[in-house]
């Protein structure tokens, strides 16, 4: 499956066992496996309200605590095989439970939690106090300086003038290096068009740049929201497709809302890879 082009294989673990690492690295090679960004298994619900919950593995077999974009899938392949009934439900992912609405078979709209701001949420190392804006010695010129959020798991937001020239696969690594961030970290460059448009490059943990990220536009969108640069509903263009963002204020649960595409199933055995 795919959201927004963040290409996702989504095992059914209702039956299985979670994958190991070296089977989740096999499994995401694109040459001699299937090949995509990040794996999602389905299993049984963790808590009485919802129908169901997933696990999250990046494309090197690291677990991750948030897929904006996998969650969607999720949805979608749920709705899609019976095991979600109705128009809303809920599921249960690794950073807590997620209301969604079925706005149409391949459109769903995830809530992702309420954004966390403090360095120890994200978190921050050499920080006790959160700021707007925080820096990073790389050992460059001068300090890199980005902003912090937790959307479930953690991110770093540097504004650019121009997302298309932004350095996406230098400075990424090498803030996922610092002292100051988790070397989990996902890195996104975002760029104000307009006061409800927003375009996003994302360098993600364990997958390099994608095509979109769902966290990492909840995380940018909220950002910029908390500055007042930008209205509280807005679209952000990735290059893989256009998630729609809404944050009525800082202490609600964020929402995004974007597509959810299947491209073909099948079945392989353990062994095989």
């Amino acid at each position: 499956m795919h959201g927004a082009g963040n290409d996702i294989i989504l095992l059914d673990l209702r039956d299985a066992p979670a994958p190991s690492p070296e089977w989740c690295r096999a499994l995401a090679d694109r040459h001699t496996g299937v090949g995509c960004d990040m794996i999602l298994g389905v299993g049984a619900p963790r808590s009485a309200e919802a129908v169901a919950s997933y696990g999250i593995w990046t494309a090197d077999g690291s677990p991750s605590r948030q897929c904006g974009n996998g969650a969607r899938c999720v949805a979608a392949w749920l709705v899609r095989s019976g095991l979600a009934q109705g128009p809303r439900f809920v599921l249960d992912s690794p950073s807590g439970s997620h209301a969604v609405e079925v706005l149409d078979p391949h459109t769903m709209r995830i809530a992702m939690g309420v954004p966390q701001f403090s360095p120890a949420a994200i978190p921050l190392a050499g920080y006790e106090d959160e700021e707007e804006v925080y820096e990073a010695d790389l050992g460059w010129a001068r300090p890199l300086r980005f902003s912090a959020v937790s959307t479930g798991n953690p991110h770093a937001v540097i504004e650019v003038d121009d997302v298309d020239s932004a350095p996406v696969a230098e400075v990424g690594p090498a803030l996922r290096g610092s002292a100051v961030l988790p070397p989990t970290v996902n890195v996104g460059f975002v760029q104000v068009v307009s006061r409800d448009r927003l375009r996003l490059r994302v360098h993600e943990y364990g997958a390099g740049e994608t095509l979109a990220c769902g966290s990492g536009a909840c995380a940018a969108a909220a950002v910029l929201m908390r500055r007042g640069r930008i209205d509280r509903d807005v679209s952000v263009s990735l290059p893989g497709g256009t998630l729609r963002i809404h944050w009525p204020d800082d202490t609600a649960q964020i929402h995004m809302a974007g597509p959810a595409a299947f491209v073909y199933e099948g079945k392989i055995p353990y062994a095989a890879l």
